[in-house]
């Protein structure tokens, strides 16, 4: 039976008690499910960490039906995208500061999604380059800026 991403997380916010509508967009790298909700905050959770575990279930709910589906994000609200930018904005900031004072610029810890991102958004950047390193005492990592040379 094939994965339906779009009623698998309907089914599953609907189990949670969320009254919410789900769109389904097809991406180049995935499928993207845009939730629709009065209850977008609960959805979201500090620093979106509920919406990351949303993500995570749905996708692992996904693979058990069918191992050859692609990868899916899920949004509320336009939140990552709202936050996407926010983080290229950051990153672009540090990007200056470094070439500014050719200082090294330390972003704080970041999940794995957001250091993609920012990694992304500085790739081709002649004159900084990024390199994500683990935080001592932690298992998180956040990403180093610094000149290219």
């Amino acid at each position: 039976m094939p994965a339906e991403p779009k009623l698998t997380l309907e089914t599953l916010l609907n189990l949670l008690g969320f009254q919410a509508t789900v769109e389904e967009h097809r991406m180049e790298d995935g499928i993207l499910l845009d939730v629709k909700t009065d209850d977008s905050g609960r959805l979201i959770g500090r620093q979106g960490q509920t919406l990351s575990d949303l993500q995570y279930i749905t996708n692992r709910l996904l693979f058990q039906q069918d191992p050859a589906v692609p990868k899916v994000m899920v949004d509320v609200s336009g939140y990552r995208a709202q936050a996407r930018e926010a983080l290229v904005k950051k990153a672009k900031e540090a990007a200056e500061k470094v070439r500014r004072w050719g200082d090294v610029v330390e972003l704080e810890p970041l999940s794995a999604f957001d250091r993609r991102i920012v990694h992304q958004a500085l790739k081709d950047d002649p004159t900084v380059e990024t390199h994500s390193v683990e935080v001592e005492g932690t298992d998180k990592k956040a990403i180093l800026l610094r000149p290219r040379h």
